[in-house]
């Protein structure tokens, strides 16, 4: 998945496919499993600042956890799972707090979900879903203001296991 001599500036280290730049900060998510890039063993770790690097996308929602539509800001998780080089048909999402759920490799580029870091242009706080919450474009689709969408919309999100 991952091409060959395909370049990627993160935290002004070059990668590339089999070598990803370490975190210069306090990594914040973890991806292991059927993976092929790395910088941490035989798994990928981010800081926020690396994934920021990988360009940010936004889209506004309506969420069952808030009242008013919310403006989310991250990465797309198909856009991180081809950097990594990912090959796999599911991915294990795994909170803080150990809640885990199997999601769809499909699920990402299908719908467009995003691991989002900012919240109506604010960073979250682990205390308020943060720091990196699976969001999806729930107003875009029918489908996805139903349960099994919000169930894998998991917040405080801090490891991929690709499967």
């Amino acid at each position: 998945m991952v091409m060959a001599g395909l370049y990627i500036l993160i935290g002004g280290n070059l990668a590339h496919a089999g070598d990803l730049a370490s975190p210069a900060g306090k990594p914040i998510l973890t991806i292991s499993g059927n993976i092929e890039v790395t910088n941490a063993g035989d798994s990928a770790e981010f800081d926020r600042a690396m994934l920021e690097a990988l360009g940010m996308v936004s889209f506004e929602t309506m969420t069952p956890w808030y009242d008013e539509p919310v403006t989310f800001e991250g990465v797309r998780l198909d856009k991180l799972m081809t950097l990594v080089g990912a090959t796999g048909d599911r991915v294990q999402a795994i909170a803080l707090n150990d809640y885990a759920i199997e999601i769809p490799m499909v699920d990402f580029a299908r719908h467009d979900a995003i691991i989002a870091i900012k919240r109506d242009g604010e960073y979250m706080p682990v205390r308020d879903k943060g720091p990196l919450f699976i969001v999806y474009p729930y107003d875009s689709d029918v489908a996805l203001q139903s349960q099994t969408y919000y169930a894998r919309s998991v917040w405080q999100l801090s490891k991929l296991i690709v499967e």
